[in-house]
């Protein structure tokens, strides 16, 4: 007698695995505010430039989260969890922030922060969970290729933040609700 067919098994990681996993490899690869620790030399300050654009790029981010569950929240507990992260990836890349994870999701969207966090947010929770992704797709592009640029505790620093910007992408397109 032949076995039934099993059922087939998911490709690649599940969601909660990844939840699980991002903080601690974020932890363990140096995800910390602090200086390299090395003189001020000619480059340091590009590389406060670089650390200073890329908090405001989390910060403009994180408006945009506040914009989608302010708009869409049915969404609330799917992008609160991720809206976190992004505001711990503004604190340790210096970011003033003062919003708590915990903040109201109704804060206005400054115009001045980027062009795409000004963007209206999408009338259907599809279009809204596309357009978080490609703007967390595009900033971690922007931090990949900012690397070869910055010093090595920075660089560090952005490629772990790139890293969790790649499974927050992965998390709003391909993860189940």
């Amino acid at each position: 007698m032949p076995f039934p067919p099993s059922p087939r098994a998911r490709s690649g990681p599940r969601r909660r695995s990844l939840l699980a996993v991002a903080p601690a490899a974020l932890a363990l690869t140096g995800c910390t505010g602090g200086d390299s620790g090395g003189p001020a030399g000619d480059g340091q300050p590009a590389a406060d430039r670089a650390r200073a654009r890329a908090a405001r790029d989390s910060e403009a981010l994180v408006e945009r989260y506040d914009a989608v569950i302010a708009a869409r929240p049915g969404l609330a507990g799917r992008l609160r969890p991720l809206r976190e992260e992004v505001v711990r990836h503004a604190r340790a890349l210096g970011g003033g922030r003062k919003a708590s994870p915990s903040a109201s999701p109704s804060a206005s969207v400054s115009s001045s922060a980027s062009p795409s966090a000004s963007a209206a947010v999408p009338d259907n929770d599809k279009d809204a969970l596309a357009g978080l992704a490609s703007a967390e797709k595009e900033l971690a592009d922007r931090r990949a290729k900012a690397l070869g640029g910055v010093p090595g505790e920075l660089a560090r620093l952005l490629a772990s933040v790139a890293a969790a910007g790649a499974v927050h992408v992965y998390l709003l397109t391909e993860g189940d609700a």
